[in-house]
């Protein structure tokens, strides 16, 4: 019987170590089922993040591509605008040119001092329209107020016959060029 005891004690101690040992080969398992989750889970993660690495490469390419464009964008822009300011009076001058060859030919083929006159007229009328056309436009100065922004006072001096601050006579003519002011009137102003 002692040993029917033992025997049994032995038996349910067999069976206690087999259950644990179900218990810990189903635990084994699911931590094996995790564990292949995790590594796909990792897989996936560090796909993903190599995806990511190339986009932010592919994009990195891109910036540097678009930032050498645009350095060779401004210096284009650049030497364009260098070119617009070396032939920005291109138009004006070839508008001026025949003029100038009009001046030339009169010098050349007149006989008199009246027809030499006569072409110089002529000559000024035309230089005269081909500005006025530019935007060129002479500043009144006789009999108007006097105005800082048009005129330069060269001289002052009383006079009965005008106003405090009217223009008596006009020294040098002025003019603006599309409303600006490139040459101010050099005037003498009545002061009283």
């Amino acid at each position: 019987m002692a040993n029917d005891k033992k025997t049994i004690g032995l038996e349910e101690q067999i069976k206690e170590i087999k259950e644990k040992m179900k218990l810990q080969e189903k635990e084994l398992g699911d931590t094996q089922k995790e564990l292949k989750t995790k590594i796909n889970e990792l897989a996936n993660v560090e796909k993903d993040l190599e995806d990511k690495n190339k986009e932010i490469s592919e994009y990195m390419s891109h910036i540097q591509r678009l930032q050498a464009d645009f350095e060779n964008f401004k210096k284009q822009s650049e030497k364009q605008k260098q070119e617009i300011i070396k032939f920005a009076n291109e138009n004006l001058i070839i508008n001026i040119l025949d003029s100038y060859e009009d001046i030339e030919r009169a010098l050349e083929q007149s006989k008199t001092e009246k027809e030499l006159r006569e072409g110089i007229e002529l000559i000024y009328s035309k230089l005269k329209s081909t500005l006025e056309k530019e935007g060129l436009e002479e500043i009144p100065a006789k009999g108007e107020k006097f105005d800082p922004f048009k005129h330069e006072a060269l001289m002052a001096e009383d006079s009965d016959e005008h106003e405090n601050g009217e223009i008596i006579d006009e020294l040098m003519k002025g003019y603006t060029l599309k409303d600006k002011v490139i040459k101010y009137s050099k005037v003498r102003v009545c002061k009283k």
